[in-house]
């Protein structure tokens, strides 16, 4: 197969989902229900919030590990299975086992002594779930797209880039999602965490994800081709849930306006996003880093910001800068120094190129790079 191009756009959709996932995690601090899932809340809620909230939710993890897939197929490109399994062993399974012992204790940490709670060291998987879950499907499924690449399955690439270039092949990723849905029955649809529903949606994500970049140009001019109507359906379905089956919505409706959230976001990304910056190049880089720390800045703004007596908006900005400065900052000195660019995921030898040089799409298809609900 001929080398893979480089995509801008997809290393984009990581950074933005990195960015939502920062600001969505915020924002659970303003709702009652965070404290139950071991989230420090403000006194004061703020329920304007919530649908926005709701519209991210459905698609926003969906969205990454479709990135992820997509991240795979560039990551193939110049390695053998051996070469892949390495390079993923320390970009992502790394990372996820440091992380477990070493970076999710210490915001438990912050929240227990917020609550006035035991302070005991407690390693915890947390937020880095995500990470679990894509090496998993690494494993499982590189094997079958080294076959796909072989010569030995033109025919089932020739069959996968001709689906896939047609609108009416999507209704086959709509099909497997709405399945996997009806058959696991979860409650709520968002709860991806550490649950099968959330391992067996991200393994079609992944899978498609990888198929979608497969496809190769016409999958692309496609999706573009429909992209209004992909955003027309995506936001009729978000207003008939929100507004007409509130919570009572039908299982079967929500994979496919997350599938239609999340094909609005590619075609428009492909479009408009596929060239180089130094802005992504920088964002590129820092996206997994932020991703794995965020939540250490996160609690300590809460702890700090929540009991001044400001308006409930004006916590949420400071919650967000605090938390945004904080990231960055530790992120520009994890670049400096090697070990910490190893145990964060980060390129370290200097025979390999700059993170974002060879396809970022092929860089960080590790966050790959992650989260969010916990």
């Amino acid at each position: 197969m001929p080398a893979p191009e480089r995509r801008y756009d997809i290393d984009w959709l990581r950074v933005i989902a990195i960015g939502l996932l920062l600001i969505y995690h915020i924002a659970i601090g303003f709702q009652p229900w965070g404290v139950m899932i071991a989230f420090i809340t403000n006194s004061e809620s703020w329920q304007a919030l919530l649908i926005p909230m709701s519209m991210l939710n459905i698609w926003r993890i969906p969205l990454l590990f479709f990135v992820s897939g997509m991240g795979l197929y560039f990551a193939m490109g110049k390695r053998n299975f051996t070469q892949l399994i390495m390079e993923r062993s320390r970009r992502i399974l790394l990372p996820y086992v440091f992380g477990m012992f070493a970076i999710v204790p210490i915001h438990l940490l912050i929240w227990r002594y917020h609550y006035n709670m035991d302070m005991t060291y407690t390693w915890d998987a947390g937020h880095l779930w995500f990470l679990a879950n894509i090496f998993a499907y690494v494993l499982a499924l590189a094997p079958v797209f080294y076959l796909l690449r072989s010569q030995k399955s033109s025919r089932i690439r020739n069959l996968i880039i001709k689906v896939l270039s047609h609108p009416m092949g999507l209704l086959v990723v709509a099909a497997a999602m709405v399945a996997e849905s009806v058959l696991l029955n979860p409650i709520p649809y968002e709860l991806y965490a550490k649950t099968w529903h959330g391992f067996s949606l991200g393994l079609l994500a992944f899978f498609f994800g990888y198929c979608f970049v497969l496809a190769g140009p016409g999958f692309w001019k496609m999706i573009q081709k429909y992209r209004l109507v992909f955003v027309l359906m995506a936001t009729a379905l978000f207003a008939i849930r929100t507004f007409y089956f509130g919570i009572g919505v039908p299982l079967y409706l929500i994979p496919i306006e997350s599938l239609a959230w999340i094909l609005s976001l590619l075609a428009f990304g492909s479009k408009y996003l596929n060239r180089p910056s130094k802005a992504l190049a920088y964002l590129s880089e820092a996206a997994y880093p932020v991703y794995i720390l965020h939540m250490i800045f996160l609690y300590l703004g809460s702890l700090l910001i929540f009991p001044m007596d400001i308006a409930v908006q004006l916590k949420f900005v400071l919650v967000l800068l605090f938390t945004s400065i904080g990231c960055f900052a530790a992120f520009e000195g994890i670049r400096r120094v090697k070990l910490l660019r190893l145990l964060f995921g980060l390129r370290v030898q200097k025979s390999e190129k700059h993170f974002g040089q060879i396809s970022p799409s092929e860089d960080q298809s590790s966050l790959d790079r992650v989260v969010l609900r916990r």
